[in-house]
Protein backbone atom coordinates (compact mmCIF):
# COMPACT_ATOMS: atom_id res chain seq x y z
CA UNK A 1 0.00 0.00 0.00
CA UNK A 2 1.46 3.34 -1.06
CA UNK A 3 0.07 6.89 -0.75
CA UNK A 4 1.62 10.30 -1.38
CA UNK A 5 0.97 14.04 -1.16
CA UNK A 6 2.86 17.21 -2.00
CA UNK A 7 3.56 19.50 0.96
CA UNK A 8 4.48 23.17 0.55
CA UNK A 9 7.52 22.90 2.82
CA UNK A 10 11.16 22.04 2.32
CA UNK A 11 12.27 18.39 2.60
CA UNK A 12 14.36 19.34 5.65
CA UNK A 13 11.35 20.83 7.47
CA UNK A 14 9.15 17.82 6.67
CA UNK A 15 11.95 15.45 7.71
CA UNK A 16 12.49 17.27 11.02
CA UNK A 17 8.79 16.90 11.81
CA UNK A 18 8.54 13.23 10.77
CA UNK A 19 11.72 12.04 12.51
CA UNK A 20 10.03 12.78 15.86
CA UNK A 21 7.65 9.85 16.34
CA UNK A 22 5.78 11.85 19.00
CA UNK A 23 4.47 14.07 16.17
CA UNK A 24 2.88 11.14 14.33
CA UNK A 25 -0.05 11.04 16.74
CA UNK A 26 -1.05 14.54 15.55
CA UNK A 27 -1.84 13.45 11.99
CA UNK A 28 -2.88 9.82 12.58
CA UNK A 29 -5.20 10.22 15.59
CA UNK A 30 -8.27 9.49 13.45
CA UNK A 31 -7.33 5.78 13.39
CA UNK A 32 -4.31 5.31 15.71
CA UNK A 33 -5.09 5.99 19.39
CA UNK A 34 -3.73 5.44 22.92
CA UNK A 35 -0.14 6.25 21.97
CA UNK A 36 2.77 5.46 24.32
CA UNK A 37 6.42 6.15 23.60
CA UNK A 38 8.78 3.19 23.96
CA UNK A 39 11.72 5.36 25.07
CA UNK A 40 12.28 8.89 26.36
CA UNK A 41 14.00 10.18 23.21
CA UNK A 42 11.32 10.29 20.51
CA UNK A 43 13.62 11.51 17.72
CA UNK A 44 15.71 9.53 15.24
CA UNK A 45 16.80 5.93 14.91
CA UNK A 46 15.47 3.73 17.69
CA UNK A 47 12.55 6.01 18.55
CA UNK A 48 9.34 4.04 18.86
CA UNK A 49 5.74 4.01 20.01
CA UNK A 50 2.94 1.60 20.81
CA UNK A 51 -0.67 2.40 19.90
CA UNK A 52 -4.07 0.90 19.13
CA UNK A 53 -5.47 0.65 15.58
CA UNK A 54 -9.17 1.57 15.41
CA UNK A 55 -10.04 -0.83 12.57
CA UNK A 56 -13.51 -2.36 12.22
CA UNK A 57 -13.68 -5.87 13.66
CA UNK A 58 -10.10 -5.68 14.95
CA UNK A 59 -9.94 -7.76 18.15
CA UNK A 60 -6.15 -7.50 18.46
CA UNK A 61 -5.71 -3.79 18.03
CA UNK A 62 -2.31 -3.06 19.61
CA UNK A 63 0.60 -2.29 17.29
CA UNK A 64 4.06 -0.79 17.58
CA UNK A 65 6.56 0.93 15.32
CA UNK A 66 10.25 1.73 15.78
CA UNK A 67 12.43 3.82 13.49
CA UNK A 68 15.11 1.47 12.12
CA UNK A 69 16.53 3.71 9.40
CA UNK A 70 16.70 7.50 9.42
CA UNK A 71 18.57 9.11 6.51
CA UNK A 72 18.37 12.88 6.52
CA UNK A 73 16.53 14.38 4.65
CA UNK A 74 15.07 11.64 2.43
CA UNK A 75 14.09 8.43 4.20
CA UNK A 76 12.55 7.18 7.43
CA UNK A 77 11.84 3.45 7.80
CA UNK A 78 9.81 2.04 10.67
CA UNK A 79 9.51 -1.63 11.58
CA UNK A 80 6.79 -2.95 13.81
CA UNK A 81 4.38 -5.67 14.77
CA UNK A 82 0.64 -5.99 15.21
CA UNK A 83 -2.13 -8.56 15.41
CA UNK A 84 -2.65 -11.48 17.74
CA UNK A 85 0.52 -12.11 19.75
CA UNK A 86 2.24 -9.41 17.62
CA UNK A 87 2.77 -12.03 14.92
CA UNK A 88 2.17 -9.75 11.90
CA UNK A 89 5.32 -7.84 10.96
CA UNK A 90 4.99 -4.37 9.44
CA UNK A 91 7.38 -2.15 7.52
CA UNK A 92 6.55 1.51 6.89
CA UNK A 93 8.65 3.83 4.74
CA UNK A 94 8.49 7.63 4.38
CA UNK A 95 10.29 8.92 1.32
CA UNK A 96 10.76 12.66 0.79
CA UNK A 97 11.57 14.08 -2.64
CA UNK A 98 11.95 17.73 -3.64
CA UNK A 99 9.05 19.00 -5.76
CA UNK A 100 8.52 22.18 -7.80
CA UNK A 101 8.48 25.49 -5.97
CA UNK A 102 10.40 24.33 -2.90
CA UNK A 103 7.72 21.79 -2.00
CA UNK A 104 8.20 18.15 -0.98
CA UNK A 105 6.54 14.97 -2.23
CA UNK A 106 5.91 12.74 0.78
CA UNK A 107 5.34 9.07 -0.07
CA UNK A 108 4.36 6.56 2.60
CA UNK A 109 4.34 2.84 1.91
CA UNK A 110 3.24 0.12 4.31
CA UNK A 111 4.02 -3.57 3.92
CA UNK A 112 2.71 -6.33 6.14
CA UNK A 113 3.86 -9.90 6.49
CA UNK A 114 0.92 -11.97 7.78
CA UNK A 115 2.10 -14.96 9.80
CA UNK A 116 -0.82 -17.35 9.26
CA UNK A 117 -3.41 -18.11 6.56
CA UNK A 118 -6.09 -16.52 8.77
CA UNK A 119 -4.04 -13.29 8.93
CA UNK A 120 -3.72 -13.30 5.12
CA UNK A 121 -7.48 -13.76 4.67
CA UNK A 122 -8.24 -10.87 7.04
CA UNK A 123 -5.83 -8.65 5.12
CA UNK A 124 -7.40 -9.59 1.79
CA UNK A 125 -10.97 -8.78 2.86
CA UNK A 126 -10.85 -5.03 3.20
CA UNK A 127 -7.83 -4.33 5.39
CA UNK A 128 -5.64 -3.08 2.51
CA UNK A 129 -8.18 -0.58 1.19
CA UNK A 130 -9.09 0.55 4.70
CA UNK A 131 -5.42 1.23 5.56
CA UNK A 132 -4.89 2.98 2.23
CA UNK A 133 -7.80 5.38 2.92
CA UNK A 134 -6.66 6.06 6.50
CA UNK A 135 -3.04 6.65 5.50
CA UNK A 136 -4.02 8.97 2.65
CA UNK A 137 -6.09 11.00 5.11
CA UNK A 138 -3.12 11.00 7.51
CA UNK A 139 -0.80 12.43 4.83
CA UNK A 140 -3.38 15.09 3.94
CA UNK A 141 -3.56 16.04 7.62
CA UNK A 142 0.25 16.10 7.76
CA UNK A 143 0.22 18.53 4.84
CA UNK A 144 -2.40 20.74 6.54
CA UNK A 145 -0.40 20.83 9.79
CA UNK A 146 2.90 21.66 8.07
CA UNK A 147 1.28 24.30 5.88
CA UNK A 148 -0.40 25.92 8.91
CA UNK A 149 -3.96 25.19 7.78
CA UNK A 150 -4.74 22.83 10.67
CA UNK A 151 -3.76 22.86 14.31
CA UNK A 152 -2.99 19.49 15.90
CA UNK A 153 -6.06 18.26 17.81
CA UNK A 154 -4.12 16.26 20.37
CA UNK A 155 -1.59 17.36 22.98
CA UNK A 156 2.04 16.53 22.34
CA UNK A 157 2.90 12.92 23.14
CA UNK A 158 5.27 12.48 26.07
CA UNK A 159 6.54 9.68 28.26
CA UNK A 160 4.13 8.61 31.00
CA UNK A 161 4.36 10.95 33.94
CA UNK A 162 6.10 13.57 31.76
Amino acid sequence: MTVSVVVSASPERVFDYLQDIANHREFTDHYLVDWHLTRIDSVGKGAGARFRVKAPGNRYSWADATFVEVERPHTIVEAGRTGKDNRIRTLGRYELEPAAGGATRVTFSLETLPATPVDRVMETFGARSWFRRKNLRALRRLRAILEGEEQPRTPRLTVAGG
